[in-house]
């Protein structure tokens, strides 16, 4: 069922002699300290501009909380950080013009294991994300095989966004259903009757960032299926695979709305608020905007883990890192921006005002005192613990970003929903995978 995730399965973070011997006058002694800031003396980076890029956040107190500690960090340092939002699916767009013209942000927010295509046009951070990871503990295994890149550091963890099931406990308890169901056979005798009351499920097809292939992937491997084996070959044509893409055929005739196809990260959270949907795979973000603008939404909803297939129980979380580009003239003020980041006391307040959405990047951030103060979010603190990466059973590189990037594993389950012809979509599938992986 579930897998301990709290170390890498392919490579575990260490720290060489020299690395420790570095850092031993900057960390703190204590379990509970912070790291010291600034590391070196303000006039050293007084006058400095660093120009960071991220997505705008769909839970919007993050980014006005990233801005209030570019604000401080400015009176501690002297050092002025711009942060820029924009729209997460137009991020990659202005990473590769960045690259090409060998201009642009210094520090730049990526997602999933976009280090792994970028590697070359990183710098190395191998001494913050080992200097962060012997305060906080481990890197949850996902974030460690998104961040490293032959064996270095590219990037370092910033968070995760978890992707939990967001459901109307009203609606279910109208439907007979008690219990929020453990697996993706019994979700599907929820979902029959829920539609047939006029609250279907809903999940999103489209090609965007988040949902699709946070349920796509999981949903895969919970039926035991898999893109690639441990060396990399192609192995997705199996009965395993069979099944899943057949349940989810299934699903989306008798249990979703069948607008999904066309649905990108946005629009199952429209449709929840507008009292449509009975469910729908989400971050926290429903239920926070919920409280704020739909408290009668928020008082009937609860969240759950994803359900479990015939090989266990899956998520994908949609990670973020943080990587400073090579061609930043202000490498050393973007370490020491993002460490001021990283800090206890700030990543703590970060994660408060977004109530659940953004998880921290080891197990020290499951105990904080954020997660006592509402039981509805506790399916979050731990979700970790489901956790994979895509490119699953084989390395986390270039090749598994780009399938992840052409939607291949998502289209797959679309394109037999469309046709009825399971076997068809992924013969299709397999072909594709293979000019991805086998070129």
């Amino acid at each position: 069922m579930s897998q301990q995730v709290h170390t890498s399965s392919r490579e575990a973070p260490g720290l060489c002699r020299r690395t420790f011997l570095q850092m031993a006058g900057a960390m703190a002694l204590g379990a509970g300290a912070t790291l010291a800031l600034p590391r070196r003396a303000p006039a050293a980076l007084r006058g400095t501009k660093l120009h960071h890029l991220q997505w705008s956040s769909f839970v919007a107190p993050a980014d006005d909380e990233m801005r209030r500690m570019a604000r401080d960090f400015q009176k501690a340092t002297g050092v002025e950080v711009t942060i820029e939002t924009i729209n997460m699916n137009d991020l990659q767009a202005r990473i590769s013009t960045a690259i090409e013209s060998g201009t642009g942000p210094d520090v730049v927010q990526m997602f999933w294991n976009w280090p792994q295509l970028y590697g070359p046009n990183l710098v190395d951070v191998d001494d913050l994300a080992e200097e962060i990871s012997r305060r906080d503990g481990a890197y949850y295994a996902q974030l460690v095989d998104s961040c490293k890149v032959g064996g270095r550091w590219k990037a370092v963890p910033f968070c995760f966004v978890g992707n939990a099931i967001v459901y109307r406990e009203d609606l279910f308890q109208q439907a007979g259903i008690t219990r929020f169901p453990d697996t993706w056979d019994a979700y599907l005798e929820a979902g029959r009757k829920l539609k047939a009351m006029g609250y279907p499920i809903g999940q999103a097809f489209g090609h965007s960032l988040g949902d699709p292939p946070s349920f796509a992937y999981p949903l895969l491997w919970s039926y035991g299926g898999k893109e690639v084996d441990a060396s990399g070959k192609v192995v997705l044509n199996s009965k395993e695979t069979l099944e899943a893409v057949k349940f989810c055929m299934a699903f989306y005739k008798e249990a979703l709305d069948e607008g999904g196809l066309a649905w990108d990260d946005t629009s199952n959270n429209r449709a929840y608020f507008a009292e449509t949907i009975s469910a729908t795979l989400n971050g926290v973000s429903i239920y926070f905007v919920a409280k704020q603008k739909f408290p009668h939404l928020a008082k009937v909803s609860n969240h759950a883990p994803n359900p479990a297939g015939p090989a266990g129980r899956y998520h994908m979380h949609l990670t973020q890192e943080h990587a400073i580009m090579k061609y930043s003239p202000n490498v050393e003020a973007a370490k020491e921006w993002i460490r001021f980041v990283m800090q206890r006391d700030n990543f703590t307040r970060w994660m408060e005002v977004q109530e659940g959405y953004s998880l921290g990047p080891t197990p020290y951030w499951e105990n904080i005192e954020m997660w006592e103060k509402d039981p509805k979010l506790d399916p979050y603190r731990r979700l970790a613990q489901y956790s994979r990466v895509f490119g699953y059973e084989g390395p986390p590189n270039a090749k598994a970003q780009e399938v992840f990037a052409k939607y291949i594993i998502v289209d797959m389950f679309a394109r037999a929903i469309q046709s009825g012809d399971a076997q068809g979509a992924i013969a299709w599938a397999e072909s594709e995978l293979k000019k991805v992986y086998e070129a």
